[in-house]
């Protein structure tokens, strides 16, 4: 994958006081707003350099309650052997393994019962030739004695047993650090905490553990036709529907939600915002080549516009950069540009650093094309469709606006940059909204 990335260079001396001077008041050597995008990112280059960056994430020591999901922050290993003991795995009797040797159902061999061991404490009775001690799942295995004999392959008074089976020597025993060996590492740094492995914690005595914090993220909606949600929209408002959205999709992908704010269209008040206390920055709206567009420039001011501009269907207006450590993500104001620009880029971001994993989260099918679905060489289309009796249908390609169109639809096929689209009947993959991976 090349790493050679299309870069805006953009330079601001400083920002006007009102939305109308602030662009001649400045130098700026690229300023696409109502002239359009010169050229734009592969979605592949963009992905290549998204690949790329990192942010400095603290730790945190959580709960073993409170693990479940968080990413590691150090690797663990334990102090002690588990078992710490020579244990049995079987309820049983503990005996020499040559006192059962030949012995059958129709060849019966008796053994006295000595003793009994018992989970957590054991017994001091040593098994000798012609005894065996009677033992639980568990239970320290006695001295002397070299294998566990089922309990069902005996038939047992209370003090003799007459053994119907042979067993090995070393049977059903469980050996010191057979499970976890002191000094090991057990889990690695960066690992996203299972069920499986909170166990394995609990085990080796750990109560708390060093995680990382889940990124931070700021949620910002530039436009002043932008109404919180709730309100009843007048004349050309719109209500916000971005916000709550993004929302949604940071924390499913292992994000924490800070804030999530309405902006105006004014640069000082965007600028204020591009300098909050976050990890991740999320800005809708204003990101494209209108004049009130003002995003991309203010990034480019306050620190590194390094893409604006991807050649995709929809969210060809996304751009993304970073403020010091900081990584902000331009995605377009219309809804399913928006959608599409967050799970190309800024899910996939997320979901690495919270090792949710980069690729798409949800499950995809295999199905065949009802019909053509056409797309143009050099752009990556982002298609919604349905499945109807195992066939799939385009709901849509454009109306980046209608978000109705992801709320009908069962999912999406991507096509790819590469191609000019599907013929009937090719099998394509369908990504499904309403299945996610773990």
């Amino acid at each position: 994958m090349s790493t050679s990335i299309h870069s805006k260079s953009i330079e601001l001396a400083g920002m006007g006081e009102t939305q109308e001077n602030h662009v001649s008041k400045n130098r700026i050597t690229d300023d696409v707003r109502m002239r359009g995008f010169k050229k734009r990112s592969t979605v592949v280059a963009t992905i290549d350099w998204l690949d790329q960056q990192d942010i400095d994430l603290p730790q945190q020591a959580v709960s073993l309650q409170q693990a479940m999901g968080r990413v590691l922050a150090q690797n663990v290993s334990s102090n002690f052997n588990i078992p710490g003991f020579t244990r049995s795995m079987m309820d049983g009797y503990a005996i020499i393994a040559s006192d059962a040797q030949g012995s059958s159902s129709y060849n019966q061999l008796p053994l006295e019962v000595v003793g009994k061991s018992m989970p957590g404490k054991g017994t001091k009775v040593r098994v000798s030739s012609g005894t065996a001690v009677r033992i639980m799942t568990g239970a320290p295995l006695p001295d002397g004695a070299d294998a566990v004999l089922p309990a069902e392959n005996v038939e047992a008074d209370e003090s003799h047993i007459m053994v119907m089976e042979s067993v090995a020597q070393g049977r059903n025993i469980g050996h010191i650090g057979e499970d976890i060996s002191a000094g090991t590492t057990l889990l690695n740094k960066g690992r996203r905490l299972r069920p499986q492995d909170i166990g394995l914690l609990a085990s080796i005595g750990e109560k708390e553990i060093a995680v990382f914090n889940r990124p931070r993220i700021s949620i910002v909606v530039t436009g002043n036709e932008i109404l919180p949600v709730g309100e009843s929209p007048k004349d050309y408002q719109i209500i916000n529907s971005n916000g709550p959205m993004l929302e949604a999709l940071s924390i499913r992908d292992g994000g924490t939600v800070i804030n999530s704010q309405i902006v105006p269209d004014n640069p000082e008040l965007i600028r204020q915002a591009m300098h909050d206390d976050f990890d991740i920055l999320l800005i809708t709206g204003g990101t494209s080549v209108g004049e009130e567009d003002l995003a991309p420039l203010l990034l480019a001011e306050s620190g590194h516009l390094a893409i604006h501009g991807v050649a995709m269907r929809p969210s060809r207006s996304t751009g993304m950069g970073s403020i010091g450590k900081k990584l902000v993500f331009l995605m377009p104001g219309n809804p399913v540009a928006c959608l599409s620009a967050y799970d190309f880029f800024a899910g996939r971001f997320i979901r690495s650093i919270t090792r949710h994993g980069k690729n798409w989260p949800y499950v995809s099918v295999h199905k065949k094309l009802k019909q053509k679905m056409v797309s143009m060489i050099g752009r990556t289309d982002y298609a919604r469709v349905k499945i109807i009796e195992d066939h799939v249908e385009p709901v849509a390609i454009s109306g980046a606006a209608i978000l109705s169109s992801t709320t009908e639809a069962d999912g999406f096929v991507i096509v790819p940059a590469d191609s000019e689209g599907y013929a009937p009947e090719t099998e394509v993959e369908v990504f499904l909204y309403d299945q996610y991976h773990n």
